[in-house]
């Protein structure tokens, strides 16, 4: 086998291996000082207001004022175009984001513990009881984040797993006429459905954004794997 079919065999392999653990925790993060609160909860003085976005009318209801700082295990992105956020007629919710704090953040076992979101929900899986034991479920949050400014839209599309994040606002239930309504955990220490945050965003902030290096190492593969490709081709056709 030629020496460059070798080399596009290798790379290829790197950029599958390195795609599929591109959103892995990434380790030895740098925590910032923040990292350790809890996060902050105290009542507010705004009154209920309407928000618009795309074309549709919300009513919001803040509870507390909220500031809230951790770092982000998963997330997922909403498109109010399509399934269950279509069928409510809410496309305010731009984000569900769960994050770690506190106690967390120095469990020594964290890796292997796997975190996703469904379309409402922050999940929490692992065959490991020692990184079980270590893991306070408490200092743990999934958060709806709502908001109808599309600067901050723009902002929370940068978003990766590791990053650090400062997020603050209103814990709100909102809904819409002829749409579902959503309510709010205002407590930590609660589970299941209605567990969720729902925070309308008034500022968001990527305080320290991780360094996957899987995630480096998935473009790097990307980029010699074109270049072998590229040369491969390029070279005049010599037949056996």
């Amino acid at each position: 086998m030629k020496i460059n079919n070798v080399v596009i065999a290798i790379t290829f392999a790197g950029l599958l291996v390195s795609f599929w653990n591109r959103n892995d925790l990434p380790g030895n993060i740098d925590y910032i000082p923040e990292m350790e609160s809890e996060p902050k909860q105290k009542a507010t003085r705004k009154k209920p207001f309407e928000a618009r976005y795309k074309g549709v009318n919300y009513e919001v209801a803040p509870e507390f004022d909220y500031e809230l700082y951790g770092t982000v295990v998963s997330y997922r992105h909403h498109d109010g175009d399509s399934r269950m956020h279509m069928r409510s007629n809410d496309h305010l919710n731009m984000l569900d984001v769960c994050v770690i704090w506190g106690d967390n953040i120095d469990n020594p076992w964290l890796d292997k513990i796997d975190f996703w979101n469904g379309i409402f929900t922050c999940n929490v899986k692992t065959r490991d009881q020692a990184a079980w034991d270590a893991f306070d479920m408490y200092q743990l949050s999934n958060n709806h984040l709502i908001s109808d400014d599309d600067a901050i839209r723009d902002q929370v599309k940068d978003l990766k797993i590791g990053d650090q994040i400062r997020v603050s606002g209103y814990l709100s239930s909102y809904g819409s006429q002829g749409g579902g309504k959503r309510g709010t955990s205002t407590t930590r220490l609660d589970t299941g459905d209605g567990a969720c945050e729902t925070i309308f965003v008034s500022q968001f902030e990527i305080v320290q954004a991780a360094t996957s290096y899987w995630r480096m190492s998935m473009w790097s593969f990307l980029a010699m794997l074109c270049a072998n490709l590229l040369f491969y081709f390029s070279k005049p056709y010599k037949p056996y």
